[in-house]
């Protein structure tokens, strides 16, 4: 029904999938979870776990508990999503280095021609 995408960069770096096996086993299976409930059922399925960015076309995956980790993502057609950069929030907002990192990763993948 929905796909998770993965970014990958121009040398072939999957720096969201490192920083998920960068967690813990428990923060880890929680977002594998999630990524397995969009697969499977769309992203409504995961709707309490989503907030859109506002001004920006990107969207947030939160996993809540000890640690805010949040994944940045765009959705990229009616039910898949290119998950483009994951990190532990330590504030209110989320930091612009993060959302600035998100967007030319979002730009570079959109200039590539064989997508």
């Amino acid at each position: 029904m929905g796909s998770v995408q993965y970014y990958i960069s121009p040398s072939g770096a999957n720096p969201v999938k490192e920083f998920v096996e960068s967690l813990a086993k428990k923060q880890k299976a929680k977002i594998f979870r999630l990524f397995m409930s969009i697969e499977q059922y769309g992203l409504v399925a995961v709707l309490p776990h989503v907030k859109k960015l506002s001004g920006i076309s990107l969207w947030e995956i939160r996993i809540l508990g000890q640690d805010n980790i949040r994944i940045l993502y765009v959705v990229v057609d009616r039910n898949g999503i290119l998950t483009l950069h994951g990190f532990v929030k330590k504030s209110q907002k989320t930091p612009e280095r993060e959302i600035a990192i998100a967007l030319s990763r979002l730009n570079e993948w959109n200039s590539r021609v064989d997508r």
